[in-house]
Formats: C-alpha cells, structure tokens, sequence
C-alpha cells in the first residue's frame, strides 16, 4: 500500500489518499481521562484490516463535481464521449437545487464542503467508486478513531494537553467562526490532517451509547452498528465551532433533526442539513474491496431517509 492521488475524470480535481495499517487498538477512552463521557466506555480491542484514508476533509472542488454535475458539462463542452464508468456514474443521483448557499459563505474551493447529510455523503462515496471502478464508503466509528489515533493512546493524537491544538487544529478557540483551507495545520503522525477540527465527519455507524459494552461482550473484528434510524447516527472529530473537548480522538457526537431547522421545505430534504455548517467528512477505500453481498449486507445496508421534496 502506497499513498495516491485518485484523479476525477474531466477535472483537474485530485483526492489524496493515504495508508493506513491494519492492526489492533483499544476503542474508546480511559477512565482517568479529562473530559471523558460515559458512551466513550468500556475501553475495548479492536481489530480492523487495512485501508486508505482521504488524507483531508473531502473539499468543495471534489463535492461540487458531483453535486453540480461539472464533469458531464466539461465534457460536453470538450466534445468527449462518455467512458463505461462515466456512464455508471451518471446514473447515480444527485442532489436537488439548495434553496441556499450550502458554504454560507465561509469560502469553497480548499475549503472542506460541509451541511449535508449521511445520506448525501454515502451518495457521494457510490458516485466517486463509479467513477473511478475503485469502492469507496465512509469510514466505520472504529476505523476513523484508529486513524486519528495512528498509534497513540493519548487524548489527541499529540498528546493530552488541549493548550497545543492550535497547531494542529481549527476549533473555536482560532476558527474566527468559520472553516479553513484544508491541510494548514500540522498532521497526525499517518500523515491525516484535519482529524481534529476543522468539519465533524461522518461515519458510518448509528450513534448508540451503550455499543461499546456490547463490543466488549461480544468482540467483533470491523465493528458496526449499522443504521436502522435516520437519528442519532455518529460524528467524529469535532469542528471549527467546538471546545477542546469535543475535539478529543474518542469523543462521539450523535447527529440531531435540529440539524434541519431552518430548512423551509416539507418534507425537509434528504440532502442538506442547514443548521450542522461545521459538519463534513472524509472517505475511505478498503484493500480487500468486499463483495456485492457483503457490500448489501453491512456496507451499504442503512435505514431508508425521507422522501426529496423534488420526487413527490
């Protein structure tokens, strides 16, 4: 395995991938750690096998290539055919037309994309693995904390003492209240930026506070709690408008229907949440790309969302 840069057809857009070893890790927080919460417990093992890892925050300039279709204009504007994967990827859905600057100004481009749901990130992963012919998802609760951690038991990948997230974070302490350009501040030890801070991400598990006592019963390798309601399900990492602790490698945050608040549509769409503008995420791609059964089973097997306005 070797880092890489996966290039999106008819764009000049690239999404750095980076390494990530299999292995082993104690999942949660120790008891003696400051700010610890209860569903942060019982530290357990975890095994997990090996996978690559966006090395940011999924940004603007990749987002927006799905979401407004820009490489099937660049291609018509180029006069190209479509490939046999541009034809798959057509056929993947994409969102309705927001009723609002879903960047609410804070900057696009570099700038990690954010206020959109579960659902339209999975989208997202489906579109991006047509158009490349390579699988890639969101990351499990256990993988994004394994990858966070990179080997350390500590708070935050640094070490215990939040005084020294300004180097390598974007919180409510530095943010000025909006997100950043990612890649500004200094990486975890595999290499990821961002984990703390900046945008929560999204994972793929349903937010369940008692799913680490049951992993400790009855250990699982790849651990997952797979969606069966639209909410809570699980954010990690913190952003741009959280404390310290919320920022902690084991911290858990549950997503909330208050994250549609403002939304003047009924129903509410299924692809933004307007009132969650630090929120984000970050793919994933497995070296053992599971079969289409395995993919039904558990990888894409989720609670359905509501209805789009747009398909009533």
């Amino acid at each position: 395995m070797k880092p890489y840069s996966e290039a999106i057809d008819q764009t000049e857009v690239k999404i750095e991938m980076v390494p990530i070893p299999g292995g082993k890790f104690l999942m949660g927080s120790s008891e003696l750690e400051a700010d610890r919460q209860e569903d942060e417990g019982p530290q357990h093992e975890v095994e997990l096998a090996p996978f690559w890892m966006g090395k940011y925050e999924v940004t603007w300039e990749a987002y927006e290539v799905w979401t407004d279709e820009l490489d099937i204009l660049r291609r018509k504007i180029m006069g190209k055919a479509a490939t046999e994967h541009d034809a798959v990827a057509d056929a993947v859905t994409r969102p309705t037309e927001p009723y609002t600057d879903m960047s609410f100004g804070m900057g696009k481009g570099r700038h990690p994309a954010i206020s959109m749901t579960q659902h339209a990130a999975r989208t997202f992963c489906h579109w991006l693995s047509a158009k490349t012919g390579r699988y890639y998802r969101l990351p499990t609760e256990a993988e994004w904390e394994y990858a966070c951690r990179a080997g350390t038991t500590t708070a935050y990948h640094f070490g215990d003492d939040p005084a020294e997230l300004d180097a390598y974070a974007w919180f409510d302490s530095n943010s000025e209240e909006t997100t950043h350009k990612v890649g500004l501040k200094q990486p975890n030890p595999w290499g990821l930026y961002d984990m703390h801070g900046n945008v929560r991400e999204w994972v793929l598990d349903q937010y369940l506070p008692g799913f680490y006592s049951q992993q400790e019963e009855t250990p699982a390798s790849a651990p997952l709690a797979i969606p069966t309601e639209l909410y809570p399900r699980v954010v990690r990492g913190g952003g741009w408008e959280d404390d310290a602790p919320l920022l902690r490698s084991a911290a858990r945050i549950g997503s909330s229907e208050d994250w549609k608040e403002q939304d003047p549509q009924i129903p509410q769409s299924i692809w933004y949440h307007t009132d969650a503008q630090g929120l984000g995420f970050r793919i994933v791609r497995p070296l053992a790309e599971p079969t289409e059964e395995e993919k039904a089973a558990k990888w894409e097997n989720t609670a359905p969302e509501q209805v789009d306005p747009e398909d009533e």
